[in-house]
């Protein structure tokens, strides 16, 4: 695990609850913001990669790789709550400015939740198999989602059977299976019925009707993505993703139509696993094509 993972860890206190992340590197900030079920093992490749030029900070989610994971009674799991989680955190490292935001699947929600409310901090953006809108009208729920996230079912295979991120190391790479200690490294943090908690809630917050308490928070910032159109935005697209799939980019490309898009048919939803040798070097052109100076 140290060889995949060679890096510092640093803790957050966030209401007594702690909230880890990486810090590596010096210069202009790379926040890289996961999704569910990953961690910031996920990125870790990128950090390896921009840290000898940039400072990457990757946080984890509470409830998620090494953060704390607490009882529902201790900690909201909500949209909401995760983008104050990181406003709180880049405040507290005073990066409040001239951030390029990295995000994927979940991440992406969280990290346009953040911009929303501060977008004179951001400069660039990239987008990795995501969104920071509603699901799309030609897009239906994928039926394993939506058993997990509506039936009595969902507990047991996720937080019981570890279903849904055991799933996740396997069908979501398409390139090539992942090695054992890659897939023991996504794993890790979620050994247990208590530590899986994050995982489910991240099912059930997904906003599909009006009702649902993120619903309003996801169509705020819908209806205000319209703002980041100067901002620049690359976009690396896995193909194969069952879940982002093609209605999701073709809805990133209609909003923003002068992104840069890469596509890798080959790739999965883990996109940074099936590609991340190619996306890498597309990554740090793009940095140096957008300076923050132009």
């Amino acid at each position: 695990m140290r060889e995949l993972y060679p890096f510092e860890s640093h803790t957050f206190s966030l209401n007594g609850l702690a909230y880890h992340y990486l810090d590596e590197g010096q210069g202009e900030p790379l926040v890289m913001v996961h999704g569910n079920p990953t961690w910031s093992f996920y990125y870790r490749n990128l950090v390896l990669g921009l840290r000898e030029k940039y400072r990457a900070i990757v946080p984890d989610h509470i409830g998620c790789g090494l953060s704390d994971k607490p009882s529902d009674a201790h900690y909201p799991y909500t949209l909401d709550q995760r983008a104050r989680d990181l406003e709180a955190l880049l405040d507290h490292l005073g990066v409040t400015q001239n951030i390029t935001l990295i995000v994927h699947d979940w991440g992406g929600m969280i990290g346009m939740v953040y911009a929303s409310r501060h977008p004179e901090r951001i400069r660039r953006l990239v987008i990795l198999n995501t969104a920071a809108f509603h699901l799309p009208s030609t897009k239906p729920l994928p039926w394993t989602i939506w058993m997990c996230r509506n039936t009595p079912l969902g507990p047991l295979l996720v937080r019981g059977l570890n279903a849904f991120s055991r799933g996740a190391v396997r069908l979501c790479v398409t390139a090539g299976p992942l090695t054992p200690e890659v897939r023991a490294g996504y794993l890790a943090p979620y050994d247990s019925w208590d530590h899986r908690r994050a995982v489910l809630r991240f099912v059930q917050d997904i906003p599909l009707h009006p009702r649902d308490r993120s619903y309003a928070l996801v169509s705020e910032v819908e209806l205000g993505l319209e703002r980041f159109r100067s901002v620049p935005m690359l976009i690396c697209w896995g193909m194969r993703d069952f879940v982002f799939d093609i209605h999701f980019l073709n809805e990133w490309i209609r909003r923003f139509p002068d992104a840069e898009v890469h596509r890798f048919d080959d790739a999965g939803h883990y996109v940074l696993e099936d590609a991340g040798a190619r996306i890498l070097p597309l990554i740090q052109e793009f940095l140096r094509t957008h300076p923050l100076s132009s």
